[in-house]
């Protein structure tokens, strides 16, 4: 307990392992140094804010936690009485059907707690639990903490300003003040401890709120040295004088055994299911949001079939008229900037959100980051074929393009791993950059990439410095192949249409292929290129996402 920034969540992030980084000394466990993946295995951390799925139900929720968190032998009824357990106690059982979005604040907290319980873990981390809630849900929160400490375990939570009444739930506490300890004990022995300083709490004062003011420095700044010195900085340990409330270090030892270097016992992975179970009930959950979800889903079919209907009708029968080859050109460039922009965006908005929660699940040991990174990438598999084969089929056949099977095979393959590829773009600035710098990283990269595309300048043309641009753009790539597909297999001579027969610039294929510094011939290269820059952007993309929750620690 502490006024704002005394430092209770940096401690509680360091007592957890949620924050490794620029932190010194050592942690003890029943006295002995902490192994920090063996006690991960029996701790659990619940963040200040709710990262909860809002797509799934309750029980959906539970079910996921359930079979991710408990071991891959355990029969299903067994997990199912797990679950109706955890959710009676916490009072969640009728709220099965619910979406986790459409809970109460103290719902979505206990929601959050219940997730956890699943695996019965001995230590558990809570930051600010009652953070944003009214009184009444405070009190049903902490009364449901005292419960679960009551039941063998070790409960740990940051509080800002609790009521007296929240604050005597509290078994024990330590009031912290700029990183520093003013008391370490008891709560009922907080105001003798006062006392014994000469700073009593005034009658009818709340503790908590007398002993916060203290630490803010309200009674003089002399008076947070008594209060350090008094308690050596959490050294002095008189005032832990409630017995019944001090669980035994051998009461510990025997729920979870200790091994010789006083350390759990070791397992062969963080997780306890297999990579490829992870990987199946990751894509099954995800599947179920791809179902339900407005944005990432429906509208994302919608915005293809407009945007396919609004190009094809600007763009009628413009791949068969020898006359409006350029706007056929044209055409073909701004089918690549739809694929690129589109995907990437929806993916830089949107991965971001799914970061908080990665990061909870995946400290808390739900699962490891391969399979989460491979699920995601399987999920959206479908519905990136979808939108992609959708918009192709409306925008090939209204502009005219050649009705033949290679050649819209050749158009489809080119579409497919543009798409690809700009997800994965905006994987690797989702997984490092939040929405409002992504929204503005994405656009601004964007445009080297269509400089060096050879549209409007053409390959030929660019400078001799510049030439290098030509060969990391992947819409260089995609345009050639499109081209390649429309004008390249020695195409035949284009129909013009009557009153422009007099002259007809581009009629010959070969022509405008020499114009615009291309040969037709190069779409498996492109291809390849395409396939090669794939899979560097999503290596990348995995790089980058354990480096940016690595850092978050």
């Amino acid at each position: 307990m502490g006024p704002s920034g005394a430092g209770k969540s940096t401690l509680l992030d360091v007592l957890s392992g949620y924050r490794v980084t620029g932190v010194t000394g050592s942690i003890f466990v029943n006295g002995r140094v902490r192994n920090l993946d063996s006690f991960r295995r029996c701790s659990a951390y619940i963040t200040q804010d709710d990262r909860l799925e809002p797509l799934l139900t309750v029980i959906e929720n539970m079910r996921v936690a359930a079979d991710l968190k408990l071991p891959t032998d355990t029969p299903t009824y067994e997990k199912e009485m797990i679950i109706e357990d955890i959710l009676t106690t916490l009072g969640l059982y009728e709220h099965l059907g619910t979406r986790a979005g459409r809970l109460s604040g103290g719902q979505k907290k206990r929601l959050s707690i219940a997730l956890e319980l699943v695996n019965n873990p001995t230590v558990m981390f809570l930051d600010e639990p009652t953070t944003g809630l009214d009184s009444s849900s405070c009190m049903q929160v902490v009364n449901l903490l005292k419960v679960l400490a009551r039941q063998g375990r070790t409960i740990i939570c940051t509080i800002h300003q609790p009521s007296a009444s929240l604050f005597q739930i509290f078994d024990q506490v330590n009031v912290l003040s700029r990183g520093v300890c003013l008391y370490q004990g008891s709560t009922t022995q907080l105001i003798p401890y006062l006392e014994s300083l000469k700073l009593p709490c005034p009658m009818y004062h709340n503790p908590a709120d007398y002993v916060i003011e203290l630490a803010c420095g309200e009674y003089g700044e002399d008076k947070i040295q008594l209060l350090v010195n008094g308690a050596q900085n959490g050294k002095n340990v008189q005032w832990f004088e409630n017995p019944n409330v001090l669980m035994d270090a051998r009461t510990l030892r025997a729920m979870h055994p200790l091994s010789s270097g006083g350390n759990f016992e070791p397992k062969s992975a963080l997780q306890a299911t297999p990579l490829l179970h992870q990987i199946r009930i990751l894509m099954r959950r995800g599947f179920l949001m791809c179902k339900r979800d407005a944005t990432l889903t429906h509208l994302r079919i919608m915005v293809n079939i407009c945007v396919g209907l609004m190009l094809g009708s600007v763009f009628i029968a413009t791949g068969k008229d020898g006359a409006r080859v350029l706007d056929n050109y044209n055409l073909l460039f701004a089918i690549l900037i739809h694929h690129m922009m589109t995907t990437m965006m929806l993916t830089i908005v949107t991965f971001p959100q799914q970061m908080s929660i990665l990061i909870k699940e995946h400290f808390n040991r739900w699962y490891s980051l391969k399979s989460f990174y491979t699920a995601v990438t399987i999920v959206d598999l479908p519905i990136s074929i979808l939108c992609c084969v959708l918009f192709t089929l409306i925008i090939y056949f209204m502009s005219s393009q050649p009705m033949e099977i290679t050649r819209f095979s050749m158009f489809f393959t080119i579409s497919l791993l543009v798409v690809f590829i700009a997800q994965g773009t905006g994987f690797m600035i989702g997984a490092v950059f939040n929405v409002v710098n992504g929204t503005f990283v994405g656009p601004t990269l964007s445009v080297p990439l269509m400089m060096f595309a050879g549209f409007g300048v053409s390959l030929k043309d660019l400078p001799v410095y510049l030439k290098w641009g030509s060969y990391i753009s992947f819409l260089r790539y995609g345009l050639e192949g499109y081209v390649g597909a429309m004008y390249g297999l020695n195409r035949a001579t284009l129909d013009c249409p009557s009153e422009r027969e007099f002259y007809c610039h581009y009629k010959y294929p070969l022509k405008f292929l020499s114009d615009i510094g291309m040969t037709g011939d190069q779409f498996w290269n492109d291809v390849v290129a395409l396939f090669t820059i794939l899979v560097l952007t999503r290596c990348f993309a995995f790089l980058l996402l354990r480096w940016k929750i690595n850092s978050q620690r």
